[in-house]
C-alpha cells in the first residue's frame, strides 16, 4: 500500500509539472503542490534534483523522483489499484513511449521555435515542422485509440498526458503569433481528442486558462530579456 506522504515540487505555467499533478488525479491520489518562483531554485528542489535542478520533482515519503514522463510512470506502478496509466500490452506501450519522446525532443522544441521567429517567411517556416508533427500524431492517434476518446482508449492514458499537458500553450502561441496550428480540417481526430482531454475531471482543474497563460508568457520573457541585458 503507497503511503500517502506525496508532494509535487513545479510551478503552475509548467506543461511538465501538469504530467504529474494528472496522473495523481487520475489515481485520486492527495497531494501538496508546492510551488517554485521562476528564476529561483528552492533549497528543497535543489536538495531533491542536484543533478538536473528542475521542476517537476515528486517526493513520495520523503523519496525524490524526477524527471516528468518518469515521475508518471512511477506514479503507475506505485498506485496500481487505480485506472492504468500505461498500456498493458508490452508492444502497445512501447509505442506509447516512442511517441511521448519524440513529442519532448521533436515537436514542442519545434513549437517554441516559432515565438523566436521574425518576420512572416520565418514564422511560415518554423510553423511547417509543427503542423508537419501533428499531421503525424494524428496518424498515432488513429493508431493508439483504436477509434476510442483517448490515445489511452476510453480513459485518459501515459500519452495522453504527454502531449495533452502541451495544449495550453499551444493555444498561447496560436493567439500571441496569430497562427493556427490544430486544424479541424487537417486534423480532426487531435481536435476532438483536445477538447475531450481538457474537459477532463482530471485534467480541468490544472489546465491553466489560455489568457492567464499568455500573461504569465509575457512575465516570464520580461525577466529573461532583464536577465540578458543586465
Amino acid at each position: 500500500m503507497a503511503g500517502n506522504d506525496v508532494k509535487v515540487l513545479g510551478a503552475w505555467p509548467s506543461p511538465y509539472v501538469m504530467r504529474p499533478r494528472i496522473a495523481l488525479n487520475i489515481k485520486s491520489v492527495a497531494y501538496d503542490f508546492l510551488e517554485e518562483q521562476f528564476g529561483a531554485k528552492s533549497e528543497l528542489l535543489l536538495k531533491s534534483n542536484p543533478v538536473y535542478k528542475k521542476i517537476p520533482v515528486l517526493i513520495h515519503d520523503g523519496k525524490p523522483i524526477c524527471e516528468s514522463l518518469i515521475i508518471v510512470q512511477y506514479i503507475d506502478e506505485v498506485w496500481n489499484s487505480g485506472p492504468s496509466i500505461l498500456p498493458s500490452d508490452p508492444y502497445d506501450r512501447a509505442i506509447a513511449r516512442f511517441w511521448a519522446t519524440y513529442i519532448d525532443d521533436k515537436w514542442f522544441p519545434a513549437m517554441r521555435g516559432i515565438a523566436a521567429a521574425q518576420g512572416e517567411d520565418a514564422q511560415k517556416a518554423a510553423m511547417e515542422p509543427v503542423v508537419e508533427g501533428l499531421v503525424l500524431l494524428e496518424g498515432a492517434f488513429k493508431n493508439c485509440s483504436k477509434g476510442k476518446k483517448f490515445f489511452g482508449g476510453d480513459k485518459i492514458g501515459y500519452l495522453d498526458i504527454a502531449l495533452g499537458c502541451f495544449l495550453g500553450w499551444m493555444r498561447v502561441t496560436e493567439k500571441l503569433n496569430n497562427v493556427k496550428l490544430l486544424d479541424e480540417a487537417k486534423t480532426p481526430g487531435l481536435y476532438k481528442w483536445a477538447e475531450d482531454f481538457c474537459a477532463d475531471s482530471s485534467v480541468k482543474d490544472v489546465m491553466p486558462s489560455t489568457d492567464k497563460l499568455a500573461e504569465a508568457a509575457k512575465v516570464i520573457l520580461a525577466k529573461i530579456r532583464a536577465q540578458a541585458s543586465s
